[in-house]
């Protein structure tokens, strides 16, 4: 369990911000001993994989009824849809790292911060900010890899999203994957 400066005790970080930001977990993963507990964790979706990924490395990729089982169950500490998918955490593996003592980091949108809010009243949210509503246009569609209806979509969904930043407890900018893993791994660190 992360401690703040301060001595409040902290379970884990949660980053949200409005899709996509910018940053992402193997980028983290290179700036620090920190695993980033989403894909390589078995995070979970419904979504069909992309050219280059693997089951298991960047998601494990299931169907609509074993998502669905595993939300029955409560076998996920937060879940969401998102364009037309559904992605999720399980809480088995958060749960493991936090009673070893380990910094734990959730790469999640603004509805998974908030059910995490919920289950983990300590656990620090980080809202990932693009330096601009241009550039966040700029680098949904620069992927190339969604349909015009889906990057409106997700655009109509950004714009909640950074409306939301203020439900944060920080909130930093991605001028560049590299400064802005640089902060995120730097404040994990504060709270140890």
């Amino acid at each position: 369990m992360a401690v703040s400066p301060g001595g409040k005790s902290r379970e884990a970080v949660a980053a949200g911000g409005a899709a996509p930001s910018g940053a992402n977990a193997p980028a983290a993963r290179r700036h620090s001993r920190l695993t980033v507990l989403s894909g390589p964790s078995g995070a979970v979706t419904t979504r069909k994989p992309r050219p280059g990924e693997v089951d298991g490395r960047e998601y494990r990729f299931v169907d609509e009824r074993e998502f669905d089982r595993l939300v029955a169950a409560g076998e996920l500490l937060e879940w969401a849809e998102f364009a037309g998918n559904k992605y999720g955490t399980p809480r088995e593996p958060v749960r493991r790292r936090i009673t070893q003592g380990l910094p734990t980091l959730l790469e999640i949108d603004l509805a998974g911060a908030r059910q995490v809010r919920k289950s983990m009243e300590d656990a620090v949210l980080v809202f990932l900010a693009p330096p601009s509503w241009e550039e966040l246009v700029r680098r949904l569609t620069g992927r190339g890899t969604e349909s015009a209806r889906v990057i409106e979509r997700r655009l109509a969904v950004a714009r909640e999203e950074l409306a939301a930043a203020g439900e944060f407890d920080h909130t930093l900018v991605n001028t560049s994957v590299e400064e802005v893993c640089r902060q995120m791994v730097t404040l994990i660190n504060s709270y140890q």
